[in-house]
């Protein structure tokens, strides 16, 4: 009798027990291909990136690289040579009037301050004389008042002439970019924005 229900009980936990293993098997298998499967994923991946890399090296070396249409060098040589021309050249055709007309207002007024001063000046040491060491004070304030409106002006065309050639070579770097509203994506297709426009009639 104690035979026969070991003998049973043996069998019972015989079958519970490959029930059981066939319970635990489940999650150890879902495991295991989780885990390959993310391996798989990471190997994708990574020939992925092998591929990207290597089709980024096979493009020649110089077909990124952006080739100005207009040269800072000869925007600023121009420039230097006739106030203006720089502009001229990068097409900003509207600057050219002022820039040309300030260099040629400031020119012509440090050459007529100068000669008038040059004028009052030797009017005034004429009137140097032992007898009037002094000489004109009239003549003097007029070489000194001269005098100073030439350097003034002096100054102004300098500053005229430095801000044409900084203008010249900036806008030459600026000329290739495109400040429109429609952008190239990567993909070579243009990305416009759109506005909303609401009209409310009373």
């Amino acid at each position: 009798m104690r035979l026969r229900v070991l003998s049973i009980g043996a069998f019972i936990l015989f079958m519970n027990a490959s029930f059981l293993f066939s319970q635990l098997r489940v999650p150890i298998e879902s495991g295991r291909s989780n885990l390959i499967s993310k391996e798989n994923n990471s190997k994708n991946l990574y020939l992925q990136n092998l591929n990207e890399t290597a089709s980024v090296d096979s493009l020649p070396r110089n077909e990124g690289k952006l080739r100005m249409k207009k040269s800072p060098a000869i925007a600023v040589l121009l420039s230097a040579v006739l106030p203006g021309a720089g502009q001229f050249y990068n097409q900003s055709y509207w600057k050219v009037p002022i820039i040309t007309g300030l260099a040629v207002y400031f020119g012509y007024g440090y050459i007529d301050n100068n000669n008038k001063y040059k004028d009052y000046r030797d009017q005034y040491d004429a009137t140097v004389t032992p007898e009037n060491p002094l000489g004109d004070q009239n003549l003097k304030s007029l070489r000194e008042f001269y005098r100073n409106q030439r350097n003034d002006f002096a100054w102004y065309f300098f500053i005229v002439y430095f801000v044409n050639l900084l203008d010249a070579y900036v806008d030459a770097h600026l000329f290739d970019f495109d400040v429109k509203e429609e952008k190239l994506t990567q993909f070579g297709k243009t990305d416009k924005t759109y506005r909303l426009k609401i009209n409310i009639n009373f």
